[in-house]
């Protein structure tokens, strides 16, 4: 692989993105990146992307996750199931990148996204 894969986006789910966006902006102190309504906001983390996914965008079923940024989403996928991770879901097109979402070998969950 050419690319390694970087941390990209911590992500959070939460049933009110309005309410999680006021608490994390307004009492935490983070900047608002970009917010798409109540499915999904974005803040500025210091290198990495803290969002808050609401019900719609929830991939992980309600637990944090990193997210990855890789070359090959695929690709990936393929190499770490074979080494014992569980695929989840996709790799899909989301309304922002391609992505899938999987658990590794300890059951914890990572979210893999690439562009289009």
């Amino acid at each position: 692989m050419t690319d390694l894969p970087r941390l990209g986006t911590v992500l959070y789910p939460a049933q009110d993105v309005e309410q999680a966006v006021a608490f994390y902006r307004d009492e935490l102190g983070l900047t608002l990146k970009f917010q798409d309504g109540d499915r999904f906001a974005a803040f500025e983390g210091g290198g990495t992307t803290f969002a808050i996914a609401g019900p719609e965008e929830d991939v992980t079923g309600g637990a944090p996750a990193a997210s990855f940024k890789v070359e090959d989403v695929a690709a990936t996928v393929e190499r770490l199931t074979a080494a014992g991770a569980t695929l989840v879901r996709g790799p899909e097109e989301g309304p922002h990148e391609i992505r899938a979402v999987l658990r590794d070998p300890a059951g914890s969950p990572l979210v893999l996204y690439g562009s289009r």
